[in-house]
């Protein structure tokens, strides 16, 4: 695909793809008239084609515009992953609005803060989470509230046959940052944006009409949206729909369905693994497996490997505020550079910055700055933080990371999460790959516990498989020949239920710190 520069959001230069889709809702006319009948929108009973659903988007998109809702209007999406997800995600672009996907574990003050911050005028919701919406008085510009029991009801009358004109640079999606510190911030992903991440996906993971591809993660996050729904509708192949993962149901949908690509995080991968009858299922269809949100472990690599020979797993890494991918690794350098995120995307530029906003040389560690296209303009009613976080249409990460001379991305750590043991840095992803090298051990995490001495001293929380019985002194044990003596844990706290995480599989590391402010009686 032949690339230019051109100039975007006033005054940013960046490289872009010279032929593409104008819009979200143009991925969808295209798949249409590419692949009609085929295969679209799979959630359990439900099948419906690409003509049956690009149908139903326009049914949905009058009774919307029926209840007053126009170009610029933002529509609340309040759902778990379901065929009404996608169907509404497309009505709502299809009329010029702004679909604005919330996650369905937020609680009410969250929600309270999110609709009014938006200006959602209306919200379609799962019924069960009725009660956390917030009071009418709260969220005066919210005029309309749909439970999805009756998302039939949304539609007509008649059919919005065609699409509500829209600029490039139009806002197609509020998407708000997980808010690990202070409020969410609502990254603006505009169309041109969506549409330039697609294409990146398409070309680093080669998918086309016949590929079956499965919405495990999240929808209403940005990895659900756009390498999940909005790829696999322009490559006019069939999505597949898991409502809540689960181990066993993944495996029986993937192998029911002749699951071809999906993308998940680390985590999901090792659950996969540690089902009895991982190595005899029937998985043969499934070549892609993508992964993000947080490094995949070397051990669970070589476990995937050693199982799933013809499975190519392909990294990738970005951020709500990059519309998802700004770096590939191709599965032909997982191997060897396993380590990595990868490379650029084709239309990205990445930087490694020092404190003082100057590039450092390749193979130091600074922190990584991301431009292109997927790159947001900025987040909605935040000037200050927009002018905070980014400079010259580089958006910055917060992530420390290096270059290394093949142009590869290394991250090495969130700049909060790096542990300062005496002056000694510690990279967290360092200490919990060697963690989760042990066979007992599901998941772990590294953080500093504060030490009146040295300033922070290493303390990991991990969760061991059901029925192991490995000790601190055997981790410990097990970690000494893999790390530098001030990087090994020094207390461990074992978990019996899941680590928190957010709604896009990332640690909250924060919570974790929360819990040690104390000693704990191990430490």
């Amino acid at each position: 695909m032949t690339t230019r520069f051109e100039r975007h959001y006033g005054d940013r230069v960046m490289r872009c793809f010279e032929q593409r889709p104008a819009s979200l809702s143009a991925l969808l006319e295209g798949a249409v008239a590419r692949n009609p009948d085929g295969e679209a929108l799979i959630d359990g009973a439900t099948r419906l084609t690409y003509r049956a659903l690009l149908r139903r988007v326009g049914e949905v998109a009058a009774g919307l515009a029926a209840r007053g809702v126009g170009a610029g209007d933002r529509v609340a999406m309040l759902l778990g992953n379901r065929a009404e997800f996608v169907i509404l995600l497309f009505a709502i672009t299809r009329l010029g609005a702004i679909a604005v996907p919330l996650s369905i574990r937020e609680q009410r003050p969250g929600l309270a803060y999110l609709l009014g911050h938006c200006g959602a005028v209306l919200c379609v919701f799962e019924d069960l989470l009725a009660p956390l919406l917030p009071a009418p008085e709260e969220v005066p510009a919210l005029r309309h509230r749909i439970p999805v029991s009756r998302f039939a009801d949304l539609a007509g009358p008649g059919v919005c046959e065609t699409d509500a004109p829209v600029g490039e640079e139009d806002v197609a999606m509020l998407l708000y940052t997980s808010g690990t510190t202070g409020r969410p911030k609502g990254a603006m992903l505009t169309h041109f944006g969506i549409v330039h991440s697609v294409l990146h996906c398409l070309m680093a993971l080669d998918l086309g009409p016949g590929e079956r591809v499965m919405a495990a993660v999240p929808m209403a996050h940005v990895t659900g949206i756009v390498p999940v729904i909005a790829t696999t509708i322009h490559a006019a192949g069939a999505l597949i729909v898991l409502p809540e993962f689960k181990a066993g149901a993944f495996l029986d949908l993937a192998e029911r369905e002749r699951l071809t690509y999906t993308i998940l995080v680390p985590a999901m991968y090792a659950l996969l693994l540690l089902e009895p009858d991982f190595a005899a299922r029937d998985l043969g269809a499934w070549r892609i497996g993508a992964f993000g949100g947080a490094p995949m472990p070397e051990a669970v690599i070589a476990r995937l490997a050693a199982t799933l020979a013809h499975l190519r797993l392909i990294n990738g890494y970005g951020a709500t505020e990059t519309t998802s991918p700004a770096t590939f690794l191709p599965a032909s350098a997982t191997a060897e550079h396993a380590a990595s995120v990868g490379l650029s995307v084709t239309c990205g530029e990445i930087m490694v910055m020092d404190e003082h906003g100057r590039e450092v040389p390749r193979g130091e560690i600074g922190e990584i700055w991301i431009q292109g296209p997927m790159v947001v303009p900025g987040y909605w009613q935040d000037a200050a933080a927009t002018a905070e976080n980014f400079t010259a249409g580089f958006w910055h990460s917060g992530d420390l990371g290096v270059i290394d001379g093949e142009g590869f991305v290394h991250i090495r750590d969130r700049g909060k999460d790096m542990i300062n043991r005496g002056g000694h840095k510690v990279f967290s992803v360092e200490v919990e790959n060697a963690l989760i090298a042990h066979p007992e051990v599901i998941e772990a995490a590294a953080v500093a516990r504060p030490c009146p001495v040295l300033g922070e001293r290493v303390h990991a929380f991990v969760r061991l498989r059901d029925g192991a019985s490995a000790s601190a002194a055997d981790l410990a044990a097990h970690c000494a020949p893999l790390l530098a003596d001030y990087k090994r844990p020094e207390s461990i706290s074992f978990a019996t239920e899941p680590l928190p995480r957010n709604a896009n599989g990332k640690l909250l590391k924060r919570t974790l710190r929360e819990a040690i402010a104390r000693p704990p009686a191990n430490g």
